[in-house]
C-alpha cells in the first residue's frame, strides 16, 4: 500500500506557503513606522512620491520604494585643519567647525548627491577668499569678522539645497612655528617695554612725591628758623632793655660795676686754649673807682656825674608789651599743628600710584594749602614754653611785627656806665 501524498497536495502546500511569504513581506515593505526628527523619501515607480513625517504610515509593497532617510536635527561638523594662505605670503592652518541644519529634505537629496562634502568644499573655497584679503595679524585678531563672512556666504549657497547654516566657528589658527617664536619674542619685548615704562612712571612719581615733600620741608623748616630768630631777638631786646632799666632804677653806682668787672675776669680766662685776653677800655677807670671805694673817696674829678636814685632814662611805656602765651595753650596749639602736619604728610604720601597733580601740591606756600591756621597773636606771635618754641617748624611764619628800637642800649661784652640824663 502506497502511503505517499499526492504530487497536487505537495503542490498546493507550496503555493500557500509562497503566498504566505509573500503576504508577510508585503506587509513589512507596506508598513513604516518613521521616528522623530526623521524625514523620508518616498519614490513611487522611480519617482518622488512623497515625505514622510514622524509616525505610522502604509506604502504600497512593490510600487513604493525609500530612497533616503535624513535627519532633520542639527548636525556639527568638523573638518580637518586647511592651510591658507594670507595676504602677507604666510601660511596658516585653520580648523573649522560647521553647525547646520536640514529644513527641505526633497532638496537635500535631490539638489546635491553629499550635501556634507559640498559643505566642506564650500567652507574651504570660501575661508581661502577671506583670509587672502588678511593680514596674519588681521587673521589673528579678526574671528568674528571671518565667522560672519563664512556664514553669510555658506547660508547664501546652501540654501538652494535645503540646509541652512546657524554659526560657523574657527576652531584654532595655527600660523608657523617660526613666525610663533617671532610673536612670542615680540610679545615679550612688548611686555618688557610697558614693565619699563610702568617702572620709570614709578620712579618718576616717587621724585615727584620726594621732592615736594623735600620743598615743603625746607619752607617750614626756614619759616620755624624765621620765627625763632625773631623770638629770640625780641627776647633778647626786652631781656636788654629789662637790665638797662634795672641797673638805673636800682642806683647802681660805680663801685658795683667795677666789682661786677673783677667777677667776669675769671670766666674769660676760663678756657685753656685763650691764649691772649682782650680787656676792656674802661677796666683801668673801674679799677680806679674800685680803690677809691674801698678807700672811702668819691667822684672828685666830673668823670661820672651823680644822679638821683631810682631814676630811669627809660620811660614805663618804652618797654614793648608781653606777649607771652599760656603754656597749656600753647602746647596744645603745638600738638593741633602736629596733627594737621602729620595727616597733610600721610595724604600727600597717599598719591605715589597717581598721575601728578598741580592742586595736590599742599603747604608750600603760607596761607593757600591746608595747613594748620594760623593764630592772630599781637606783637611778636606765639612765644616758647618754658624757653623754646615747640613745633616752630610746622606753623606758617606770621607777619614780623615791628621790634621797638632800642636806643643807648649797651653792647655786650663793652657794657659802659651808665650816664644819667
Amino acid at each position: 500500500m502506497n502511503d505517499s501524498p499526492p504530487v497536487g497536495q505537495v503542490a498546493l502546500i507550496v503555493v500557500l506557503v509562497l503566498v504566505l511569504i509573500f503576504v508577510i513581506v508585503a506587509l513589512v515593505r507596506a508598513v513604516r513606522i518613521v521616528p522623530q526628527a526623521v524625514a523620508i523619501i518616498v519614490e513611487r515607480l522611480g519617482r518622488y512620491n512623497k515625505t514622510l513625517d514622524a509616525g505610522l504610515h502604509l506604502l504600497i509593497p512593490f510600487v513604493d520604494r525609500v530612497r533616503a532617510n535624513v535627519d532633520l536635527r542639527e548636525q556639527v561638523v568638523s573638518f580637518p585643519p586647511q592651510p591658507v594662505i594670507t595676504s602677507d605670503n604666510l601660511v596658516v592652518s585653520i580648523d573649522t567647525v560647521i553647525y547646520f541644519q536640514v529644513t527641505s529634505p526633497k532638496d537635500a537629496v535631490y539638489e546635491i548627491a553629499n550635501y556634507i562634502t559640498g559643505i566642506e568644499q564650500l567652507t574651504v573655497t570660501t575661508l581661502r577668499n577671506v583670509i587672502g584679503s588678511m593680514d596674519l595679524e588681521q587673521t589673528l585678531t579678526s574671528r568674528d569678522q571671518i565667522n560672519g563672512q563664512l556664514r553669510g556666504v555658506l547660508d547664501e549657497a546652501t540654501g538652494k539645497w535645503g540646509i541652512r547654516v546657524n554659526r560657523v566657528e574657527l576652531k584654532a589658527i595655527d600660523p608657523p612655528a617660526s613666525v610663533q617664536g617671532s610673536m612670542e619674542q615680540q610679545m615679550r619685548a612688548e611686555r618688557d617695554r610697558r614693565a619699563a615704562i610702568l617702572t620709570a612712571e614709578g620712579v618718576k612719581q616717587s621724585a615727584i612725591l620726594t621732592a615736594e615733600g623735600e620743598k615743603q620741608s625746607a619752607i617750614l623748616r626756614a619759616e620755624g628758623e624765621a620765627q625763632s630768630a625773631i623770638l629770640r631777638a625780641e627776647g633778647e631786646a626786652r631781656a636788654i632793655l629789662q637790665v638797662f632799666d634795672a641797673v638805673h632804677r636800682g642806683d647802681a653806682d660805680p663801685k658795683l660795676l667795677a666789682y661786677q668787672y673783677l667777677q667776669t675776669l675769671p670766666k674769660i680766662a676760663s678756657s685753656p686754649s685763650n691764649k691772649m685776653w682782650f680787656l676792656p677800655a674802661e677796666l683801668s677807670g673801674a679799677l680806679g673807682w674800685l680803690s677809691k671805694g674801698f678807700a672811702g673817696g668819691g667822684p672828685s674829678d666830673g668823670e661820672y656825674p651823680t644822679r638821683a636814685a631810682g631814676q630811669s632814662p627809660i620811660a614805663e611805656g618804652d618797654l614793648p608789651p608781653v606777649s607771652l602765651t599760656d603754656p597749656s595753650e600753647a602746647l596744645a596749639e603745638a600738638r593741633r599743628e602736629s596733627a594737621a602736619a602729620t595727616a597733610d604728610a600721610t595724604s600727600a604720601g597717599t598719591l605715589s600710584g597717581v598721575p601728578f597733580d598741580p592742586s595736590a601740591e599742599r603747604g608750600q606756600r603760607p596761607g593757600t594749602g591746608p595747613v594748620a591756621p594760623q593764630r592772630a597773636v599781637p606783637g611778636a606771635g606765639p612765644a616758647p614754653a618754658g624757653g623754646e618754641t615747640p613745633h616752630a617748624a610746622q606753623q606758617p611764619a606770621p607777619q614780623q611785627p615791628a621790634v621797638p628800637p632800642v636806643q643807648d642800649a649797651p653792647q655786650q661784652g663793652t657794657q659802659q656806665p651808665p650816664t644819667a640824663p
